[in-house]
């Protein structure tokens, strides 16, 4: 399954559902529209009618599931980032990762560490 088009104001308002919501289900406190109405007045300084727009929104595209006033996410963090950086490489960098690392590279200086994490990751792809 492709991950949904995640649009700025509503992966902030990811951030947050993520944060928040439990981490399993043998948790007990389930998170609420009606906190996430809260968290978003208080972090995003949004109206609760803008709240439950993007709730919507993201729930008619398979983002998340809003249900009894329930929210779960049905989509990571990680799988949201994954496809959103995919998109801006494809679009920037006409789909060249090469391109992009040095467009990086060259607006931050990448420490010792960084270089040998980048560096691990591709021996280890070659090795797949």
């Amino acid at each position: 399954m492709d991950t949904p088009k995640i649009f700025e104001s509503e992966y902030r308002f990811c951030l947050l559902l993520w944060e928040h919501e439990p981490i399993n289900s043998t948790q007990l406190a389930a998170l609420t529209s009606g906190e996430l109405v809260k968290i978003c007045q208080r972090e995003l300084n949004w109206k609760k009618p803008t709240t439950y727009t993007v709730l919507r929104r993201l729930a008619d595209r398979g983002v998340l599931k809003n249900e009894n006033a329930t929210v779960t996410s049905l989509v990571t963090k990680q799988e949201v980032q994954r496809s959103r950086l995919t998109e801006m490489v494809d679009e920037t960098f006409e789909g060249s990762m090469p391109a992009f690392i040095a467009a990086f590279s060259h607006s931050k200086r990448l420490s010792k560490s960084e270089v040998d994490q980048l560096r691990e990751m591709i021996d280890n792809y070659k090795e797949e």
